[in-house]
């Protein structure tokens, strides 16, 4: 059994929010950079000049990358021989996103009351947290901030088992045009499969925290992310949607058994911004 104080956790979920809002991650800079190569717009290559400039300013300045910073997606796996001490994990967490947020200058975007009041928080709080149970004596996290235009974007559709592979790839495409400038494109893209509506939903967020340039480790799934990243990017949605061939850097796709009758599949977007950033304690 190994000890930690919360106190850990709380420092490496500030630092975590900080980073992840003022330096986009290096893969995604790459991708982005290969994809202005290959841009045949010109619009397209305008805009992605202006979006690399931006991370490249970000980093420097150590500034948020984009001003909307986003809910607090916190994913957390924690060692089964691993014991908390010196307060609530959950409330480390939260005071952790707090901290980032307020001596980060971070936007604050959470309100308390998504209907009446919708009275801000001013910390961000609370997070998302998503947590599972691994073997190990270890702790980690990665901190998803997820802006709101990408989010709104979201899609969930009840497939059938007999729409099969088409269906689903219809549905992301069908997404994806809908969708247009929106989740300021270049996006990622994640997809849901299996599992039941909140499972599905849940699949494609936890898909967009996988590193960019990462597969499926089941190789049919990993061929279809391929040619979902091909087909999107011939939609010619483009950068900011204004047209071109890089609507998206990637597509990720996780999977779940499901229901003998059904076959759910989500969509949500990251917007180009992608922020992510990870710890281990």
């Amino acid at each position: 059994m190994r000890d930690i104080d919360v106190k850990e956790v709380t420092r490496a979920v500030a630092e975590c929010c900080i980073d992840s809002c003022n330096n986009l991650p290096e893969g995604v800079l790459k991708k982005l950079e290969a994809a202005r190569k290959e841009e045949i717009s010109p619009l397209g290559c305008q805009v992605l000049d202006t979006i690399i400039e931006n991370a490249k300013l970000a980093n420097k300045k150590q500034v948020p990358l984009c001003q909307d910073t986003g809910l607090t997606v916190v994913y957390i796996d924690i060692g089964q021989e691993v014991h908390f001490t010196g307060g609530d994990l959950w409330e480390a967490i939260h005071a952790g996103v707090a901290k980032g947020y307020t001596e980060g200058y971070l936007r604050k975007s959470s309100v308390d009351d998504p209907v009446f009041l919708r009275k801000n928080t001013q910390d961000n709080t609370p997070a998302i947290i998503h947590c599972r149970i691994v073997p190990g004596d270890k702790v980690h996290l990665i901190i998803l901030p997820k802006g709101c235009g990408s989010e709104n974007m979201s899609q969930l559709r009840m497939l059938k088992p007999a729409d099969g592979l088409e269906g689903i790839i219809n549905f992301v495409l069908e997404a994806v045009r809908t969708a247009g400038p929106n989740p300021c494109p270049p996006v990622t893209v994640g997809v849901g499969v299996g599992g039941n509506a909140e499972k599905a939903t849940e699949l494609a967020k936890f898909a967009l925290a996988r590193k960019i340039g990462e597969h499926n480790a089941n190789p049919e799934y990993a061929k279809l992310e391929d040619d979902l990243l091909a087909l999107v990017n011939k939609t010619g949605v483009g950068p900011a949607g204004l047209g071109g061939k890089t609507t998206a850097l990637a597509v990720n796709v996780e999977y779940a058994p499901t229901h003998i009758g059904g076959m759910p599949c989500a969509v949500i977007f990251n917007c180009h911004a992608a922020r992510r950033s990870e710890a281990t304690i």
